[in-house]
């Protein structure tokens, strides 16, 4: 992974993106921060559950990713960090350590699952996909956004790639993180040596 990406990946800060003008598999990514503040105070399973499903349903759907996927990814893989390291004292980051880890497994998949497919190259970097001409309208109008999706080309081809190589990319400076002698982490770990791009 090149510097630039890196390092990007460790210092974006959630005000930073424009979540309102990123899709998800439901919409927009606009409840994101609020979420994530969420699972970042771990304060109980049923607050987690609700955010974290909520984000796992938009930021996947049917081994689709989408545009708001790997600026997510980002801050759930700090989130994860944080369980782990909490994860002895705390049964909520336990709980959702584990719950992330299936997650990015999903994740994963899809991203395997792209690559055996024709694909283009990605954007040359990561905030790349913030450029304004693929940003969505800055007010949300779920009719004109409707209109949008029956355009021929929704994302151009290296946008959409995108998505997969830097969600991507984010997995693999978690690998790290990931235990060997837990089933669920090494699964993980298994999938993302498979699909190293």
């Amino acid at each position: 992974m090149d510097t630039v990406t890196k390092k990007y990946i460790e210092t974006v800060q959630v005000s930073d993106i424009p979540w309102h003008r990123l899709t998800t598999s439901y919409g927009r990514g606009t409840d994101f921060p609020n979420q994530f503040d969420v699972l970042w105070k771990m304060d109980s399973i049923e607050a987690v559950d609700v955010a974290g499903e909520d984000i796992a349903l938009n930021i996947e759907h049917q081994s689709t990713l989408w545009h708001a996927t790997p600026f997510a990814m980002i801050f759930l893989l700090r989130i994860f960090k944080k369980a782990q390291e909490e994860s002895a004292q705390n049964e909520v980051a336990h709980y959702l350590a584990e719950q992330l880890v299936e997650l990015f497994a999903v994740i994963a998949e899809c991203i395997r699952d792209g690559l055996m497919l024709e694909h283009a190259d990605p954007l040359p970097n990561f905030e790349d996909m913030l450029n304004e001409e693929y940003l969505w309208s800055e007010d949300y109008d779920e009719d004109e956004d409707v209109l949008r999706y029956e355009e021929e080309e929704i994302f151009p081809d290296d946008l959409f790639f995108s998505f997969y190589y830097y969600s991507l990319q984010v997995l693999l400076l978690g690998k790290p993180l990931l235990n060997k002698a837990n089933e669920g982490e090494a699964n993980l770990l298994e999938l993302l040596t498979e699909i190293e791009y």
